[in-house]
């Protein structure tokens, strides 16, 4: 077994591990506080060839894999939680199905413009009544003459509303199969697409510089070639994009989780009490070992199933234990990270208090925990 990273990927994460420090850093509280969109780092993230780390040059890609991925994705979160959503649902969810499940013609006209972050891709899963059960899908979409005839609504969807969205692949009811079930299939929305209206931005407790909205569609017409992939596959294949998704929100757990130590860190280091470093004393060096070991542990469980992925090997299991234990372990540090910091932890200057905002979606977000152990049950064989 070798756990060593290779040359490329040392160089990858110090470079991304840079940019968050010296770009994003510095204007993550002001973002986060006016709840504005990235523009600006998302378009430096398209000139570093980040927007499409795990596709093939082919498509516009860098060629990269999934453990790549997660190198970025962790030192994005590290430093910013909205930046590293942005970039993780435009990857794993906006861009994945359409490699994935998409034709050829597809994968050549639009890949090339998502994975330069020319354009924002998302996913359009949930719904008000499908959520942790997504095959409840209410949406429909009828053939007629040629064209889908979509009706129905997706809420928090992530990328659809920026002024560089470019699409999103929904789920619809398209029909009903030999035996009565309702048949789901996938669907490309474009923006500016009439009777598609991207919602209002909702207000959230964390994630405030990312971009979270519903969907509304009202006879929006689309092209038949905008089915993606087979019909009736549309459940199966949303699945298994989760499935990849899974890997990259682990990711974010243990970046969270990692930058939360380190300003709980260089904290107990430079504030004194009793004449001391706070760093000092038993009670806060005990936190601090426990979630340096926690975090340790959690980083080789996420880097265990992106590995399992890219030697083609069945990673649901792995990556679903990943997520339940990253996003578990990104709430509890950065619960610890804002004790360490005491009164200083409730103001909004110090990370740690957007930190911790931002953490307890990690356990809802790409399934709930509670859908994270069904996963993991099944996997077991119950």
């Amino acid at each position: 077994m070798d756990f060593d990273l290779s040359d490329d990927q040392r160089l990858l994460r110090g470079m991304v591990r840079e940019f968050a420090l010296g770009e994003i850093a510095p204007v993550a509280e002001q973002l986060d506080r006016e709840g504005r969109f990235p523009y600006e780092i998302v378009q430096a993230l398209g000139r570093l060839d980040l927007m499409g780390i795990p596709f093939p040059e082919r498509y516009g890609g860098s060629g990269g894999s999934t453990l790549d991925y997660v190198l970025v994705v962790e030192e994005l979160t590290r430093v910013d939680s909205s930046v590293a959503i942005t970039l993780c649902a435009h990857t794993s969810l906006g861009t994945q199905p359409i490699y994935l499940f998409g034709s050829e013609a597809q994968r050549l006209e639009l890949m090339p413009k998502l994975c330069s972050g020319e354009m924002l891709g998302a996913f359009g899963l949930t719904e008000p009544e499908a959520g942790s059960d997504a095959g409840n899908t209410q949406t429909h979409a009828t053939l007629e003459r040629g064209e889908w005839v979509i009706n129905g609504a997706k809420q928090f969807i992530t990328n659809a509303g920026t002024e560089i969205s470019g699409l999103v692949a929904i789920t619809a009811v398209t029909g009903r199969t030999d035996d009565g079930q309702r048949e789901i299939s996938n669907l490309l929305v474009f923006n500016g697409t009439p009777g598609y209206e991207p919602g209002r931005q909702y207000r959230k407790m964390g994630w405030h510089a990312s971009d979270t909205r519903p969907l509304a569609f009202v006879d929006c017409r689309v092209p038949a070639a905008n089915l993606l992939g087979e019909r009736g596959q549309g459940l199966r294949q949303f699945l298994q994009v989760l499935d990849i998704g899974r890997i990259g929100v682990a990711a974010m757990g243990v970046g969270l989780a990692q930058g939360a130590l380190d300003e709980a860190l260089a904290y107990a280091q430079q504030r004194r009490a009793f004449g001391r470093a706070i760093s000092s004393f038993q009670t806060i060096q005990a936190k601090l070992a426990d979630l340096s070991t926690e975090i340790e542990a959690c980083r080789l469980l996420v880097h265990k199933a992106a590995w399992l992925k890219d030697q083609g090997r069945d990673f649901s299991l792995i990556a679903a234990q990943a997520k339940l234990k990253s996003g578990r372990l990104a709430v509890r540090a950065a619960d610890e990270a804002v004790q360490i910091h005491g009164g200083y932890g409730y103001i909004e200057e110090y990370p740690v208090c957007r930190f911790y905002r931002d953490a307890k979606i990690l356990t809802i977000g790409e399934g709930t925990d509670e859908v994270q152990e069904m996963v993991i049950a099944r996997g077991l064989g119950v």
